[in-house]
């Protein structure tokens, strides 16, 4: 119960200090952690990233549900919240920038990954970051991987629907902000 309202004073603090880094006012929910994860098949997931780990509301559901003991990398920008992520999850490899998502997996001698899980507030970047971002992104995914990421609005959509192909976009509305969890699958 501590833990998790220090969790939460820390992320309001972030959020103070850099609204447009952070994206929002507290942590993910449990059920948006839930929906989020509930969509990958992890009997088939060798490599997995979570971009924008932020306090690890997300990542520390991963382990009850990581069946097949999958190699995790973890991306946080803001440093005090790395340094927390390291700490508490020291059997996951953690780096600071999504934008050098390639060179991390260069650095962890791994091809691609098989599905990357974000909570980025894209909405927050201007587009040339956003264009990016999405690069690494597909490009670091296999043929069929899964891209999974949360948004409080559905203004990635488009963007979105022009890389993947979308299976679903989920209302998790037991949230605070809501948000729209996204189900993209790269093409083959």
């Amino acid at each position: 119960m501590m833990e998790n309202i220090q969790e939460k004073l820390l992320f309001l603090h972030k959020f103070l200090r850099a609204p447009k880094q952070i994206g929002s006012i507290t942590p993910s929910s449990m059920f948006l952690a839930k929906k989020i994860l509930e969509q990958v098949n992890w009997n088939r997931v060798d490599h997995i990233a979570e971009l924008g780990a932020g306090t690890g509301a997300i990542t520390k559901y991963i382990d009850a549900v990581n069946l097949k003991d999958a190699n995790v990398m973890l991306f946080e920008k803001e440093a005090t919240l790395r340094d927390q992520l390291m700490r508490r999850f020291p059997a996951y490899s953690c780096y600071a920038d999504a934008c050098k998502l390639r060179e991390a997996l260069q650095n962890e001698q791994i091809e691609h990954l098989g599905c990357i899980l974000s909570g980025l507030p894209f909405f927050n970047f201007p587009q040339q970051l956003r264009d990016q971002l999405m690069d690494q992104i597909v490009t670091s995914l296999k043929p069929g991987g899964l891209f999974i990421a949360f948004q409080y609005s559905q203004q990635m959509k488009k963007q979105l629907s022009n890389l993947f192909d979308i299976e679903h976009v989920h209302y998790v509305p037991w949230n605070i902000p809501p948000a729209f969890v996204y189900v993209c699958r790269k093409r083959l």
